[in-house]
């Protein structure tokens, strides 16, 4: 089966128009099928271009780093934290770090909340630089990483 069959993703296949197409563009070949399919689309269609969001492997990357802090004996304001904690502050701590927004709310309960970025909507670079900055926090408190965390991220 096609790598991208099998990740959901469809070709652009101008000759038939579906619900949904997805295109990477890629080079001159995918960017001339997505003008057909424009020229095809039917009336009130609907046409998104944006920047492709972080991949799988950054995800599992990004992931693995959270989990290898969780399991060690690593403690961040008095206690030990688990992987859902080290992504809100790996998260934050890479917003702050960019020169990010910072939203600090009070919640629905008067508890205070980050309004933080959300990683599935980040774009390939940005997932790159939250893990760059992962693994360098690692790094400085000597955080050791499993090999999950130091496979090479692919780009796409």
């Amino acid at each position: 089966m096609n790598k991208r069959r099998a990740a959901g993703l469809r070709l652009c296949r101008p000759e038939r128009i579906t619900m949904a197409q997805t295109c990477i563009l890629r080079g001159s070949s995918q960017r001339a099928l997505a003008k057909q399919l424009i020229d095809r689309a039917p009336v009130n269609a609907i046409i998104t271009i944006r920047e492709m969001t972080r991949n799988v492997d950054q995800n599992a990357k990004f992931h693995a780093i959270c989990s290898d802090l969780a399991r060690s004996s690593f403690a961040w304001a008095g206690k030990r934290r688990n992987a859902e904690e080290w992504k809100v502050l790996l998260v934050s701590g890479h917003t702050v770090a960019t020169k990010g927004q910072v939203e600090i709310v009070p919640g629905l309960e008067g508890e205070f909340v980050n309004v933080r970025e959300s990683t599935s909507r980040m774009n390939v670079s940005r997932a790159s630089s939250l893990i760059e900055y992962a693994v360098a926090f690692c790094a400085s408190h000597n955080v050791a990483l499993s090999d999950d965390s130091h496979q090479e991220e692919k780009a796409a």
